[in-house]
């Protein structure tokens, strides 16, 4: 005797080697006992053999017309054996009777379950969704076969293209798109990157980085509702100062001035200005929507996706030959020792003289230049070097604060700051920061880090971060702040409301507050100090954001996602055009230097690279490199060494155990980039203050 039964959603069949009123003991062609309750027992029958029966039972649920059955079924619940003999006949064989159970299982759209071998049939209206759901995915699955052929040819589909980032990036895996793209894939053991690469569906490397950056971080574009920049409505008093900017050309955002009186009275007064859009923008406003989505200005070499739209920018920047609103911070210096007298912070209107450029002065304003102030300056008739010259001593004086804060820092920071690495400067020949397509020609250039203008402002900045922070904690104002709690290896600088130490930088407390118009954490920052400058004691009460916000931690979290991933986009495309570089110039060999196993630096471009060959050299060791293919789409360049130049040929040193260290600040190093390589020695972003 034989039992067809089912057992876990599937129908077996095998010999009966007992039978009880509730079970029996099932032996399977495979050798396998199994006990089968009653509920599950389906047929039983003498012969043929279980797996012959089985067979013919499912050849012949092939013949069954569904819409035929359909027609004889009942309304009402019935068992497969009733259908049977209503469709074959009253004398329904067996086989018959199992090739209608194994029909009407295998079509859910027509025959619903109702247990075990019982049956509903499905109304007719379901029934059509069902037909056409099921027609719909043949010519989808026929879709894809096609598109897999296309793609196997080396032709990408139009569908395909349209959704390359996502297919990439943030599939969605039930696409028909992604399934081809999959399945071809696997048809042509090739990589899904390599194979679209090869279809044609990638413009180019540069449109490829730039569309991902978009389609992570801006899907509806980069482009701003047109908005009008609201008056400041403050009757602001003009102060009698004349305040200059130092910043690159490229910089639109003005954010910070600088200006010096008393000079000669024993006591200097520098006043620290920054634009001051808060006065004027609100939390939860339009404008302030938009920054609160973009959170941070993003920079690139040659172009620039600002915070804020550029009509709001200009209204607020620190334009030469207006009267700006400005959040001043005031210092009383005693002029011999630099020593701290006082300090006051003003809501005013600044008178900005001029907006000096690094990239035009940088030759002029040296340390001598500074120093001398006997000498004759450079005769230059450029406006820029003749308003330089005439701010000269004021130069000098904040050159000398700003070494002197310099070494106050390194007091407290255990050891001095070293620039032992240069900026660089990216530039776009002939773009003139409209979009980069790729296929520019680029100079880089050197910008010595902690030039003498370099750290006029870098020092005047972190000063007004430092003393804004620890103001707005007397005050119990929450603000915005960045800290470190110790410069060993691995601990990174974290943002939250508390004024920390950043030892790092080597102040008691760090608020970022002197670029509201390129960080919104500078404009949150902003609103809580001009609540401090409105209301004194009072300012916790008055202050847009009180303690314990909620508001405040979800900024933090925001900002520093989106600025995370703003550096590594920029950090990719200094790689992107530093690459670009070396193959417009013809660069097939550079000089580096090991900075751990397997890894150099470049001695006279921003680029890292691993190469063959290193692998017992010490740190610091100079070879020569010669350079392998370069992927613009990775991004990857591997070298080779074939020289070592700072030992006689063929000598080899000690095995290198070290690690790169924490260097510099935490702006400099960008971070990695998502395709398949990391990125070091990112410059400091075109026109930003070089503060940490």
């Amino acid at each position: 005797m034989f039992l067809l039964f089912e057992e876990a959603g599937k129908y077996m069949a095998g010999r009966v080697l007992s039978e009880a009123d509730a079970s029996a003991q099932i032996e399977l062609d495979s050798g396998k006992r199994v006990k089968v309750k009653a509920a599950n027992m389906l047929l039983k029958f003498e012969k043929p053999a279980p797996a012959q029966f089985v067979s013919a039972a499912q050849a012949l649920s092939q013949t069954i017309e569904l819409e035929l059955a359909w027609e004889f079924s009942p309304e009402e619940e019935f068992s497969f054996s009733e259908l049977a003999r209503d469709y074959f006949s009253v004398a329904a064989t067996l086989e018959q009777q199992a090739g209608m159970l194994f029909c009407l299982f295998e079509a859910p759209h027509y025959f619903r379950r109702a247990g075990k071998g019982r049956f509903r049939k499905a109304p007719a209206d379901v029934i059509a969704l069902a037909l056409a759901a099921i027609e719909k995915k043949k010519f989808v699955q026929q879709q894809i076969e096609a598109w897999v052929a296309e793609l196997g040819a080396g032709t990408c589909p139009a569908p395909i293209r349209e959704q390359l980032y996502k297919i990439l990036f943030r599939p969605d895996k039930n696409a028909p798109e992604y399934k081809a793209v999959v399945e071809a894939s696997r048809a042509t053991h090739t990589a899904p990157l390599d194979l679209l690469q090869r279809a044609g569906a990638i413009d180019s490397p540069y449109q490829f980085h730039w569309r991902r950056f978009l389609f992570d971080n801006f899907p509806k574009g980069i482009g701003f509702p047109s908005l009008e920049a609201p008056a400041i409505k403050d009757d602001l008093p003009v102060a009698a100062v004349r305040a200059f900017s130092i910043d690159d050309s490229a910089t639109t955002e003005i954010d910070d001035a600088l200006s010096v009186q008393g000079l000669g009275t024993g006591t200097v007064v520098v006043g620290i200005h920054i634009a001051a859009p808060a006065l004027a923008l609100h939390p939860g406003s339009e404008i302030d929507q938009l920054g609160r989505a973009r959170l941070s200005t993003v920079y690139m070499p040659g172009f620039k996706i600002t915070m804020l739209p550029d009509a709001v920018v200009q209204a607020y920047t620190l334009q030469e030959g207006r009267d700006c609103p400005a959040v001043s911070l005031y210092l009383a210096l005693d002029e011999s020792t630099l020593e701290l007298r006082g300090s006051e912070t003003r809501l005013e209107r600044v008178p900005i003289a001029a907006n000096l450029r690094h990239d035009q002065l940088d030759a002029l304003v040296t340390l001598p230049w500074l120093e001398d102030l006997a000498s004759e300056a450079t005769a230059d008739p450029a406006a820029v070097q003749s308003m330089a010259s005439a701010l000269r001593p004021e130069l000098a004086f904040l050159f000398r604060l700003a070494r002197h804060r310099k070494l106050a820092r390194e007091v407290v920071r255990g050891k001095p700051e070293t620039f032992n690495r240069p900026d660089y400067n990216f530039r776009l020949l002939g773009n003139h920061g409209a979009e980069p397509d790729g296929s520019e020609q680029v100079s880089i250039s050197v910008r010595q880090r902690g030039a003498p203008l370099d750290l006029i402002v870098a020092e005047a900045m972190i000063l007004a971060n430092s003393h804004w922070g620890a103001w707005m904690a007397e005050m119990g104002v929450p603000a915005i702040y960045r800290s470190q709690a110790s410069m060993a290896p691995g601990v990174k600088v974290r943002m939250g409301t508390k004024a920390l130490p950043h030892a790092g930088i080597g102040v008691a407390c760090y608020a970022w507050s002197t670029s509201p118009l390129r960080r919104y954490t500078d404009l949150v920052n902003q609103w809580q100090i001009i609540a401090c400058a409105r209301h004194g004691r009072s300012a916790a009460l008055a202050a847009p954001f009180k303690p314990k916000d909620a508001e405040l931690f979800s900024i933090i979290s925001a900002f520093d996602a989106a600025y995370s991933a703003y550096s590594g986009y920029q950090g990719a495309m200094e790689r992107f055009w530093t690459l670009k570089f070396l193959q417009q110039n013809g660069v097939t060999d550079l000089v580096a230097s090991v900075f751990k196993e397997n890894m150099v630096r470049a001695e006279e471009l921003p680029l890292v690279l691993p190469v063959l060959g290193a692998r017992d050299l010490p740190r610091g060791a100079r070879v020569r490199v010669k350079l392998g293919d370069i992927d613009e789409i990775t991004l990857d360049v591997v070298g080779t060494v074939v020289e070592r130049l700072d030992v006689a040929a063929g000598a080899v040193a000690g095995v290198d155990t070290s690690t790169d260290p924490n260097e510099d600040d935490d702006e400099v190093v960008a971070g990695p980039i998502a395709i398949a390589v990391d990125m070091a020695d990112a410059a400091t972003p075109a026109g930003d203050n070089p503060a940490p």
